[in-house]
This record gives structure tokens, sequence and C-alpha cells, in this order.
């Protein structure tokens, strides 16, 4: 039914290990074979392509799905509907940035101080003109093929890069003058097949699929048994997505509690349960969280 087409390249192995997490495992001949298949009926093709391209090839009507970045989707202007974020990219869960970068020692503090003429390298040529020209800046907007942030001072005077952490920015010796974009990966389709209803429904599901095993990385079950006389301490550091499941035991000797937590807190709620009277907690990892 859908054709699909997946990110190659930084963000290919996060892409790939995230559809396996959503029960959607990609197979392919080989690690460099462009041609897939999901084992679902929701899925008719599977293309793994440069993100660069994929808004648009799923703008032209090639594909009907695709995965790819805010950044590409604003660098091509592709018609394209987004249908939901997927929070994941090469590092991180947080957004990667496009920023505009000079040298440490340039003199130039903000956007508006560039000189008129001022060389700026960029895998972003069409996003970085438009940003400049807003603000004022006559540029020689370069497009770059790699290695960007190596080209200042000889060949450029300013890069537009993205950056994830910020960290190769700073060891090549630059400084970020602008953010320009904040970019997460989005699941983006044709228009016209968002506007199908059959084919509308299958994305809706496949992107359910995503989010829940996206949501549930970041969580884990606890599940413990406490005695009466200690329940409202215990049910008082719990959180929880709304509220914690009580059930009494048999007999009446205690409650079983069961609740979703944040997995970033859990080593410091464990001892602390402990403390307040609970009993044999057990953490189980999720599979996926669909609210």
């Amino acid at each position: 039914m859908l054709r699909l087409v997946l990110p190659k390249g930084s963000l290919e192995r996060a892409t790939l290990e995230l559809f396996t997490a959503a029960d959607l495992a990609v197979r392919r001949a080989s690690d460099v074979d462009y041609r897939a298949e999901i084992d679902d009926p929701r899925v008719y093709e599977v293309r793994i392509l440069r993100p660069q391209e994929i808004p648009v090839y799923v703008a032209e009507g090639i594909f009907d799905l695709g995965i790819t970045g805010r950044d590409w989707i604003e660098e091509t202007s592709a018609d394209v509907v987004s249908l939901g974020q997927l929070k994941y990219s090469k590092v991180t869960t947080h957004p990667i940035r496009v920023v505009l970068a000079v040298a440490e020692d340039a003199p130039w503090r903000s956007v508006g101080e560039l000189p008129p003429g001022v060389r700026v390298s960029t895998e972003y040529p069409s996003l970085t003109s438009r940003f400049l020209a807003d603000h004022g800046v006559e540029a020689d907007v370069r497009l770059s093929h790699g290695a960007t942030e190596a080209k200042i001072p000889e060949i450029a005077d300013a890069v537009v890069e993205i950056t994830e952490t910020g960290r190769a920015i700073r060891a090549a010796g630059l400084r970020v003058v602008a953010t320009i974009l904040e970019s997460y990966t989005e699941l983006v389709a044709h228009p016209k097949a968002a506007a199908d209803p059959v084919k509308a429904h299958a994305m809706r599901q496949i992107l359910t699929l995503l989010q829940g095993a996206l949501e549930a990385r970041h969580n884990v079950l606890v599940k413990l048994n406490v005695g009466a006389a200690d329940l409202e301490r215990v049910i008082g550091v719990l959180p929880s997505m709304r509220s914690p499941t009580v059930s009494e035991l048999f007999g009446g000797s205690g409650y079983a509690i069961e609740t979703v937590v944040p997995k970033s807190t859990i080593n410091v709620l464990i001892p602390e349960l402990k403390d307040r009277g609970a009993t044999d907690i057990l953490e189980l990892p999720l599979l996926k969280i669909v609210r």
C-alpha cells in the first residue's frame, strides 16, 4: 500500500533500530542495499536514500511516506505534509541545530555585523540565503560538499553547519553567532497520499508504533509490594503517567503497586521506595507506550 523511503547516512542506524523496536523491522540483502522490505501489509515498498533528497521525492509523489529532518524540508521548500516529529537523532534525543558560525577570533558578534560580500560555506545554500537576506546581509553563499567547518578562514568567512552537542563546532575553533533552525526528524507524506483515507489511516498507525517505541525508551515499569501502614508514604514518591495501579494482595497482607516512571529517575527512586517500606521491587523494560 505505502511506498516508504528511509534516510541513509548518519540517521540510518538509528532509524533502522527504531523501526525494529516498533515491530517494523527493515530487511535488506546487505548494509549497502538501497532496496529493502518490511513484513507488514501496510508497507508495499521501502527505499533507503539520502535525507537531503527525501522531501523532494515525497513531494513529487515517488514515495507516499518518508523520514527526513526539518532542516532538509526547509532547505528544499518541499510541499510535504508533516505527520509528526520523531524525537531521535544520531547521538541524542535533542534536536539538531543549524547554526551560523565564525572563527573564534572573528570580530562579528551578531548576524547584522557581517560585512557585505561575506563568504558563507554551507550544505544549506537556500536556507542560508533566505536567513541572511531576512537579516539584511548581502552574502556570497557557497555550496559545501563536506568538511564545512574546515573552510574558515581561507575559503570562507563563516559557515552554516549542523550541530547536536556543539562539541565539533568548538573543536574546530568556531563560535556560534546565530541559530537558524532547530530540527527534529519527522515523518512526512505526499499531500495526496495524506488525503487518501486508507493510506492516511495506515500512516497514522505506523506513526503510533514509532512514537510508542520512542517513548518506551525513556521509561520503565516498576512493580512492588507494600504493607498497609506504608502505602501512603510509598504512593507519595511514585510518579506515574496518570496514577499508580494499586491492588490488594491475597489475604489482605498488603498491596501490589505498579506504575510507569522515567528511567532517568530510577536510580534515586528505588532506594527511596525501599526506605519507605516497599519490598519485592521489580524494574521492567518497556517496548512501547501508546497514549
